[in-house]
């Protein structure tokens, strides 16, 4: 097939089957095909025209994502990223023609995602034409997902189909589940979280290695729609990498530390449930995670010397990888609290109630 932009080439994923009844969708970078819908719709109904700027906070693919469909389509792109932004992507990013500032490094992911959200309103007070992507709270992003979903009814059947994702910003999870459910609404979803995150109510847990950039948060996000999982699990740091590992090292598949949570939690699903078939979500490349990751592979536990601690409540979560059986709940139905999301000033606020 012949494409006329690199973007279209690498949207969609290739789906891989690792075992009878286990199989990999595989991303070079998972938000292309969300980021691509999301610009395309936004100019059809004329709420960007081609040059404006597009404007978005980012740890790392969203941002690609962003420059890519910019790039594309000809807008202008204005990144606010993170440290995880490392050199090879910033340059890539440049050359693209985006613009990137990245804050300062601060002692927490809290502060860190608050003031990249503090910047992104500082810039459009100073500059009120360009659009602000809202990657975390826009559904415009939900879209993306259904060229996806329709592609993979193709070749696995819905009926006995279980996802297995990162939650993140809650779009991919949340997208390809939604558009699944339309085909059959059994198609079952479970979430993957790091220790230490507010998404699921994880952050009175810490990591002693880190919050896994782009599967969790410290502040929540309205495109989370908890009462689209079944189950959530939350796997830590070595256990990601457990998984990580031996995904490459039995697949060839050279994934990031995400796929790797992934990969942990779908062979443990797989051998649960040999009627059903386990689709993971591997979101984008292992490149970013040579130093901390693959480097230290001899350090890695294999996957079958793990297996998740089955929890009833929040209170009861613990390292290095729980599960909790989420039963398309609301949050305040397991947590018993409320969360404010941080908008723009008059803009009303959005709660997780």
């Amino acid at each position: 097939m012949m494409f006329d932009h690199i973007a279209d080439a690498i949207k969609a994923p290739a789906v891989i089957r690792l075992a009878p009844n286990l199989y990999l969708a595989r991303f070079e970078t998972m938000k292309v095909y969300s980021t691509l819908v999301a610009v395309k719709t936004l100019l059809d109904r004329g709420l960007v025209r081609p040059g404006d700027t597009l404007l978005d906070s980012s740890s790392g693919i969203y941002a690609y994502a962003l420059a890519l469909a910019c790039h594309k389509f000809g807008m202008k792109c204005h990144i606010v990223g993170s440290q995880t932004v490392d050199r090879t992507l910033l340059v890539q990013l440049q050359i693209l023609g985006a613009t990137v500032e990245q804050v300062p490094a601060l002692a927490t992911l809290k502060l860190d995602q608050s003031r990249r959200v503090e910047r992104v309103a500082e810039l459009l007070a100073a500059h009120p034409g360009t659009h602000w992507m809202q990657q975390y709270h826009d559904d415009i992003h939900y879209l993306g997902y259904e060229p996806v979903a329709a592609h993979v009814a193709t070749m696995l059947d819905v009926r006995r189909l279980t996802l297995v994702g990162s939650v993140g910003s809650g779009c991919s999870t949340g997208g390809l589940i939604t558009a699944l459910r339309r085909h059959d609404p059994t198609v079952a979803m479970i979430g993957i979280q790091p220790f230490g995150s507010v998404t699921f109510g994880s952050e009175h847990v810490a990591d002693p290695g880190i919050i896994i950039a782009g599967i969790g948060s410290s502040i929540p996000f309205r495109n989370v729609r908890h009462e689209l999982y079944d189950a959530i699990h939350w796997v830590s740091f070595d256990a990601g990498m457990a998984g990580a590992v031996a995904l490459l090292r039995d697949h060839g598949i050279f994934a990031g530390l995400s796929s790797g949570c992934t990969y942990l939690v779908g062979l443990d699903e797989a051998r649960r449930h040999p009627d059903r078939d386990i689709l993971l979500i591997a979101p984008d490349t292992g490149h970013r995670y040579i130093d901390a990751v693959f480097a230290r592979h001899s350090e890695a536990i294999r996957p079958d010397a793990l297996a998740p601690i089955m929890i009833e409540t929040l209170d009861k979560l613990a390292l290095p990888w729980s599960a909790l059986a989420w039963n398309r709940r609301q949050f305040g139905d397991v947590r018993g609290a409320s969360f404010e999301f941080p908008m723009n000033e008059g803009q009303e606020p959005w709660r997780i109630c």
